[in-house]
């Protein structure tokens, strides 16, 4: 059957981009990880094995990696047990010359928490000489510019100390504003860039020979620890992050049993399941030693455990609410477990060579200040008082994406628990720096991403110097955005914030 309506469905198509087809006869138990495909200009037919499902997948030859299908995770059905079959037929397919708006998302079995393994073993003698021959193109074509001595300025900065300049990075620096970039995430699905140590080692450091900031940060994502606890993800483009196994209706039910929700309780369990961290960071780390300051970063614990129930973006987090006022201890071990989790990540980050470390809780925006002082700071004092312990004398950021509302609260809260707190363009900076003043705490913002997207080089430039002279002039704080580089900012003006940061007020 599977070969017949197989023929029927393939043959009209095979002048046009397949990107899979798939028939799957599985129990089901749990929810199947999602791989993103591009729609690919020519496909390779292979075979599952007889003993895993009767199935096919459509990949690309050169100089796309292959994407091998392997024995798929048990699947979850709504009724529960028995052996349930699921046919499971996922076709796209688009003529030459369709936008990316028309590309579509691709269901395929792969081990959970563990995509790279088999997206990694296709692809070395193909895509990575296509890497290596893209980024000394990338090198030639861009106007490099170096970062400017000293260049361990965002950790002094950050431990307090005398700067005779502002230091400037910005969040989202790695991003699709750049041409560069554009050129990988047009081809490859965000986990495979993200996951691969190549792709995310040559995506971190684009910006950063282009513009020469004072840090690189790697390219990655909040989400990407989440496998290690048993939750998959994926990132749609045109839609963006995805969370599977439906926490929303099984929360509970996923504390306990043969799939629970896991915790990760030494640093080291993450070589099993996010090897790729480590080389990655190891080899971004050979290029910015004595050059420019390497940042890690993890989700905070409450945005990555909304972010799980919700199952995708969402404006006010209502679900992950519900569950807190109904079932707060339900809550309240889901959050422990995440907070132990996120800790050992983010200590796995600096041992595999990051010198600081920004925890977003990029979701903070949904809380209301007494929210965010019962279920969000308890999360993340542990998580740094972990780090702390295990790694003294590296400095700690923290950013609440639109919670400047309740800034005197995080400084009450924060103070001498993390080094940095980034601010968001909803408050001026003077303001930021009186509720901030005596704290011990050194700000970072808080430029508007509107104004480098929008604005003209004298608008950018101006308003460059007015936030660092608010907040306490040149060398007294970390110059960054009130959140993110924004999708269609022109490349020249990120290079007017960083070039007027780094020269206003320098000695």
């Amino acid at each position: 059957f599977g070969s017949r309506l197989l023929h029927v469905l393939i043959r009209p198509l095979l002048s046009h981009q397949i990107v899979v087809c798939m028939l799957s006869a599985r129990p089901m138990s749990s929810s199947p990880a999602f791989v993103s495909i591009q729609a690919l200009p020519t496909v390779r037919i292979a075979p599952q094995t007889a003993s895993t499902s009767a199935g096919i997948v459509a990949t690309a030859s050169a100089p796309l990696p292959s994407l091998q299908a392997t024995s798929p995770p048990s699947w979850r059905h709504a009724s529960g047990g028995g052996a349930t079959i699921a046919a499971s037929v996922v076709v796209a397919f688009a003529a030459a010359g369709l936008t990316s708006g028309h590309r579509r998302r691709a269901r395929l079995p792969l081990r959970p928490s563990q995509p790279d393994r088999h997206l990694r073993a296709s692809k070395v003698t193909s895509a990575t000489a296509v890497l290596e021959k893209e980024r000394a193109q990338t090198v030639a074509e861009a106007a490099a510019r170096s970062t400017p001595s000293p260049h361990d300025l965002i950790l002094c900065a950050a431990r307090g100390e005398k700067c005779d300049r502002t230091p400037v990075w910005l969040m989202r620096q790695a991003g699709r504003y750049m041409k560069e970039f554009r050129k990988y995430s047009e081809r490859y699905p965000f986990r495979q860039r993200s996951e691969t140590p190549e792709m995310a080692v040559e995506l971190s450091l684009q910006c950063w020979r282009r513009y020469g900031m004072d840090g690189v940060i790697f390219f990655s994502d909040i989400l990407t620890p989440l496998p290690a606890l048993g939750i998959e993800f994926d990132v749609i483009r045109g839609r963006g992050p995805i969370v599977l196994g439906d926490l929303a209706r099984t929360l509970e039910d996923r504390l306990s049993g043969p799939n629970a929700i896991r915790e990760v309780a030494s640093s080291e369990d993450f070589l099993a399941t996010h090897g790729f961290i480590r080389e990655t960071l190891q080899t971004i780390r050979k290029e910015t030693e004595g050059n420019c300051s390497l940042l890690g970063f993890v989700g905070a614990p409450w945005t990555l455990a909304a972010y799980s129930v919700e199952g995708g973006s969402t404006k006010d987090a209502a679900t992950f609410k519900k569950w807190m006022y109904e079932k707060p201890a339900v809550v309240e071990e889901f959050l422990r477990r995440m907070t132990v989790t996120i800790a050992q990540y983010a200590i796995f980050q600096v041992q595999s060579g990051a010198q600081c470390i920004q925890l977003f809780d990029s979701w903070a925006h949904c809380m209301t200040p007494d929210q965010w002082l019962a279920f969000a700071a308890p999360s993340v004092k542990r998580v740094a008082e972990t780090v702390r312990a295990a790694c003294p004398g590296i400095p700690l950021m923290y950013f609440a994406n639109g919670g400047s509302s309740y800034l005197e609260l995080q400084v009450e809260q924060l103070s001498g628990v993390v080094d940095v707190l980034s601010i968001d363009q909803h408050i001026r900076m003077s303001d930021a720096a009186k509720a901030a003043e005596g704290s011990g705490l050194i700000l970072q913002g808080n430029v508007d991403p509107y104004v480098l997207k929008f604005g003209s080089e004298e608008q950018i430039r101006d308003v460059v110097r007015r936030v660092i002279d608010d907040a306490g002039g040149p060398g007294k704080h970390i110059l960054n955005l009130g959140h993110g580089v924004l999708q269609g900012t022109p490349e020249d003006n990120v290079l007017y914030l960083v070039e007027e940061a780094q020269t206003y007020g320098a000695s």
